[in-house]
């Protein structure tokens, strides 16, 4: 498979290597509208070609497939740009910044025949998959209540540098930027953290945001610094179990932290990711009287980089895809609306995806 990496910004180095990782990918070129980064880029990782804008390269169109790696807000003219040139597209997550976009993204690629996936990284996550494995072949039992949380703490510590001096963090705290907050940058990852785990979906769910005063009048040059910091919700899921999840950029002491406790009839699950090191315990059985917790040793798993190149190669859809996506986007955007209502709403049934490989 020929790849286009479309963006040039800090994700794209662990494209770069998740690629490269998998069997038969050529990165053939790379496309940013900063030419200094672009050739540092290239230059840092051997990629061939360069291209200053999208179409220049579809012009060119010598690659099977893009990576996008753009902000937000650009994914989606640019992924339609991609798909209307026969192009597979694997996207960074969210898929865009409201659920019509992403709809509609996702039936240009059905309609088209094109392979189509979101990098819901946490995908990755070996205890992730195998919490999801001993969940749907029952060893919990019926699942009745989910806990998640989602921890950074950037905006009180300089581990990952300034975010009040660097356009990097910047731009996420800015909606005129393509930001949707906490909600969407790392939001997205454990809404789908603990539905996927949990083998449900969403069906009633309420939220509320937060932002708070970070900087005189609320801006710093052209940021305007208003979108959200925090969130909690609340949620009933397809299967009748009950939610409750936030996330934050306030949390001290937490670099990068997921948690998930998953509780059912028979036993339960507690899965960390800390600072990219995840752990899984479980309580099952006999345990479940004496509440016992053991590490559960997982193998490792085929990542999105490595599915999306054999879905390519099979001509097959793979998840996460677009539809999934945009299920998700659809909950994001209901966000804003029970925050506005005060009150709970009802999130559609998600429609039922064409045939993918799981």
């Amino acid at each position: 498979m020929r790849l286009l990496m479309l963006g040039t910004g800090g994700m794209a180095r662990l494209h770069v290597k998740g690629f490269r990782e998998a069997e038969g990918v050529e990165i053939v070129a790379a496309v940013d509208t900063d030419p200094n980064r672009l050739q540092a880029f290239r230059e840092a990782n051997d990629i061939p070609r360069g291209f200053a804008s999208l179409d220049a390269a579809l012009a060119w169109g010598e690659f099977d497939a893009i990576t996008n790696i753009t902000p937000d807000s650009v994914h989606y003219p640019t992924t339609m740009a991609a798909l209307k040139a026969g192009k597979h597209v694997f996207c960074e997550k969210p898929l865009a910044t409201d659920h019509a976009k992403a709809f509609e993204m996702t039936e240009t690629a059905e309609r088209l025949g094109l392979v189509n996936m979101v990098n819901l990284t946490y995908r990755n996550v070996p205890q992730l998959q195998k919490a999801h494995e001993l969940i749907a072949s029952g060893q919990i039992g019926a699942v009745k209540h989910i806990e998640a949380s989602y921890l950074q703490s950037w905006l009180v510590s300089k581990a990952w540098g300034d975010w009040r001096t660097s356009p990097t963090w910047l731009w996420r705290l800015s909606t005129k930027h393509g930001s949707n907050g906490v909600l969407g940058d790392i939001g997205i990852h454990i809404l789908d953290f603990a539905a996927y785990a949990a083998g449900t979906e969403y069906k009633n769910v309420f939220f509320r945001l937060q932002t708070f005063d970070k900087a005189e009048n609320g801006s710093i040059g052209e940021y305007k610094l208003d979108a959200n910091d925090t969130f909690v919700m609340t949620a009933e899921m397809t299967n009748g179990a009950m939610a409750v999840i936030h996330a934050t950029r306030w949390a001290s002491g937490h670099l990068n932290d997921l948690r998930l406790r998953i509780y059912g009839e028979k036993g339960g699950i507690h899965l960390v990711d800390i600072n990219h090191t995840p752990k899984l315990m479980v309580c099952l059985g006999d345990d479940v009287e004496t509440a016992t917790w053991t590490e559960m040793e997982v193998e490792p798993v085929q990542t999105n980089y490595a599915r999306f190149v054999e879905a390519v190669r099979a001509g097959q859809n793979m998840e996460p895809s677009f539809r999934h996506a945009a299920n998700l986007q659809k909950i994001l955007d209901l966000a804003a609306v029970t925050e506005r209502d005060r009150s709970e709403h009802l999130a559609a049934a998600p429609a039922k995806p064409k045939v993918v490989i799981d």
